[in-house]
């Protein structure tokens, strides 16, 4: 398996929205509603030249799978925040999602110089908030009844990475990959 993260264009629009829409991605977004080709454009619109915002489509074999961000990157304070999704159920389970995420603390904590990396989570995605875990991020908050879905509440779990705890567990992190038959 050869796992690539490059960079967005044009042409991703419309897989974006697709994506985007797909039960199985909406059921952990914020939103709830289905995004329609306007709000979309101006969401892709938005995201051209944003100093803040940076985005990877995920292949896997030369396909597209998936979507990685980083978002409210703020030199200043040496942070930002991140997320990612796998569009393709197929591939869950393979190691991508590990993949992107050793990416991902790579290119913030050794090209960007950032301290810290943030991220939220639907309390109810325990598969993916364990995962950061695993990587050595800690869990910073539990936001309760932070967003409405579906006509409910719904718990946050906030994490947080420092560049010093990602340099203590990079090399295992790395290893377990490794293990998995990916090339880092």
């Amino acid at each position: 398996m050869t796992v690539r993260l490059r960079d967005l264009t044009p042409d991703d629009s419309e897989r974006l929205l697709t994506w985007r829409n797909l039960p199985e991605v909406a059921r952990w977004m914020y939103s709830d509603h289905e995004i329609t080709r306007p709000e979309h454009d101006r969401w892709f619109a938005g995201i051209a030249g944003d100093p803040t915002r940076r985005y990877w489509i995920i292949e896997l074999d030369g396909e597209p799978v998936g979507l990685a961000n980083l978002a409210d990157i703020t030199p200043a304070h040496r942070k930002a925040a991140w997320a990612y999704y796998l569009a393709s159920p197929a591939v869950r389970g393979k190691g991508v999602g590990a993949f992107v995420e050793v990416f991902i603390l790579d290119h913030v904590f050794r090209d960007l110089k950032l301290n810290k990396l943030c991220c939220e989570v639907l309390l109810e995605n325990e598969a993916v908030w364990k995962m950061h875990e695993s990587f050595g991020f800690q869990r910073e908050a539990l936001w309760r009844e932070h967003i409405w879905k579906g006509g409910a509440p719904h718990e946050v779990v906030g994490l947080g990475l420092l560049a010093a705890d990602w340099a203590k567990v990079r090399e295992a992190s790395v290893e377990r990959l490794r293990a998995r038959g990916f090339e880092i």
